[in-house]
């Protein structure tokens, strides 16, 4: 069973694209420019970035044998 997990490798602020990207099997370029999209287009994406950095947990090297 996967589990989402804020990314390690595919970082640039606090992982929570890199994650979704893995999560999802895409790239994360995508991912980023569709919250880039959010945010500039709808203005929720700076507030549900920072939710998700604090819900979301850090990937672990536990979590990889999950």
């Amino acid at each position: 069973m996967k589990k989402l997990y804020k990314s390690s490798s595919q970082k640039m602020i606090s992982g929570v694209c890199g994650g979704l990207a893995e999560y999802f099997g895409i790239e994360v370029t995508i991912i980023r420019l569709i919250w880039a999209g959010l945010t500039l287009f709808a203005g929720s994406g700076i507030l549900l970035y920072i939710i998700a950095a604090i819900i979301i947990p850090k990937e672990t090297p536990e979590s990889e044998w999950e």
